[in-house]
């Protein structure tokens, strides 16, 4: 499981010109799962998100969480993350676990960060060509990955 994790004052996703998800100061996670995923990865994934230190406290320094700051999620599914670029011209995609496995996985993490002590948990549309916007606080990009 891969996690593309974008600390934002806003973000929002659109599919066919119609927002279906948007928050305010919280996390845009672009995600993405291999075949070989399963529950362990979903569960230490949503722990990790939910308990990441990367907002700045009263003296400047990363020191707060989600939770801590009441902030929200965007989920976007996100296949291209395992997009296998090493050879030719044209990413090869066949590490990325395939729909049937991908919405079960994608939807657990949904529900494990639902389930934690934090604001709203909103999603894109998982397989639709999607837009996203955001404003990227900092920037803070990090790469998770487990």
């Amino acid at each position: 499981m891969r996690v593309v994790l974008q600390r934002v004052a806003r973000a929002e996703v659109r599919v066919e010109g119609r927002v279906v998800g948007s928050i305010g100061r919280g996390f845009l996670l672009l995600t993405g799962f291999t075949a070989g995923d399963g529950a362990e990865e979903v569960v230490w994934m949503a722990d990790k998100v939910a308990g990441l230190r990367v907002f700045s406290d009263d003296e400047g320094k990363m020191n707060r969480s989600l939770e801590d700051v009441g902030g929200e999620v965007l989920v976007v599914s996100q296949f291209t993350l395992y997009g296998d670029v090493r050879k030719g011209r044209r990413p090869s995609f066949v590490d990325a676990a395939h729909p049937e496995v991908a919405i079960p996985l994608y939807e657990r993490f949904v529900g494990e960060l639902r389930g934690r002590a934090f604001g709203a948990v909103r999603t894109g549309e998982f397989g639709a060509a999607m837009e996203v916007d955001l404003v990227n606080d900092g920037p803070v990009t990090l790469i998770l990955e487990r």
